[in-house]
């Protein structure tokens, strides 16, 4: 059973480290933004030693294990919030305190990208409730309807339902250099979900999962054993992968590596985020997915807002979730119990 984190709540305090990649001096204020976005939200933010942008990590592993392990096993930090995610954040697996993990209570861990290397393992591994979906350098955005915030789930005061927006941004970054205290984001392409096959999908599981270009690597190892996390999960899983920028053909031999080391096994359905990676002369990164899952007979989900491309939809590791996909309903509410 999942062990949640303490209810977020105004005054809790955020600690806030980059156990991958820190923050690029140009793109400081933009970060100093976000957290007084935090502070007027009332929470008590606490900033890190190990957040250097020069390198592609923020520190050497040992460092930055440090600095997590100190925020994650420190009972007054509710929560730790990396700026975003990186590169090779799976340095840090080997080095990190499983044991003293074990033994503290869950914390609140946000993010996406690289930073779901090591946040999925503390649900594999401990069972610790995670929240996937958010970065702390997008905060002065407001969801656009039918979205929540990642702190309405942190709260844990019931069901959270959202639903699909049908827009989603089209471009690159933003320009946080220039405007880094910027708090609108045109969402200008279209788009709704998708199903890999015609009919509606209404299952329930736990949701588990993460950036395929960073979790394909746990898999067979002792961090990301999900088939046997699956496995202890009555209600079965709902397994979510996101692509953030690998061509069809790598996304393709990826997801025919999960499969065949049982990431699916125990699934109701699969959900795929929506993706800014490119497709390739002959393969799509649809068709990627079905010719990797289409042949598990369980429902596929296309193009849910829960990835790399804005907006983001916070979902938490381990929460019990309905996914429901009929005519132009499209959402998913989560239960944190």
């Amino acid at each position: 059973m999942p062990r949640y984190p303490s209810a977020l709540r105004p005054g809790d305090r955020i600690g806030v480290t980059a156990p991958s990649s820190g923050v690029e001096t140009h793109l400081l204020p933009r970060f100093e933004a976000c957290l007084d976005a935090l502070r007027a939200q009332g929470f008590d933010v606490v900033t890190g030693r190990v957040l250097d942008g020069a390198s592609h990590v923020s520190a050497s592993k040992e460092e930055r294990a440090t600095e997590l392990m100190s925020m994650l096993t420190d009972p007054e930090v509710r929560a730790v919030f990396p700026p975003w995610g990186g590169e090779t954040a799976i340095d840090l697996l080997d080095v990190l305190d499983w044991d003293a993990l074990a033994q503290a209570d869950p914390t609140w861990v946000i993010g996406f990208s690289d930073t779901t290397t090591w946040m999925l393992p503390l649900t594999l591994r401990l069972d610790w409730a995670t929240l996937h979906g958010a970065m702390l350098m997008d905060e002065t955005y407001p969801q656009p309807d039918g979205l929540a915030r990642w702190a309405d789930l942190a709260a844990g005061d019931g069901p959270v339902t959202q639903r699909g927006t049908g827009r989603h941004h089209v471009g690159g970054w933003a320009d946080w250099e220039g405007d880094p205290g910027q708090t609108t984001r045109a969402y200008d392409g279209t788009g709704s979900w998708l199903t890999l096959e015609p009919g509606p999908v209404d299952v329930t599981g736990r949701l588990v999962g993460g950036c395929i270009e960073t979790v394909v690597n746990l898999a067979g190892t002792p961090y990301g054993d999900l088939p046997a996390w699956a496995a202890a999960q009555p209600e079965g899983t709902i397994v979510y992968l996101e692509a953030c920028g690998d061509d069809a053909f790598t996304i393709c031999r990826g997801l025919h590596g999960l499969r065949l080391a049982g990431w699916f096994d125990n699934a109701r359905a699969i959900v795929i985020g929506r993706t800014p990676a490119p497709d390739t002369a002959t393969l799509t990164q649809h068709e990627a997915v079905r010719d990797a899952l289409g042949m598990l007979g369980v429902p596929v989900v296309l193009d849910v807002e829960c990835g790399h491309v804005s907006p983001r939809m916070p979902m938490v590791n381990g929460a019990l979730a309905r996914l429901v996909v009929d005519g132009d309903r499209h959402e998913i509410t989560q239960e944190l119990v």
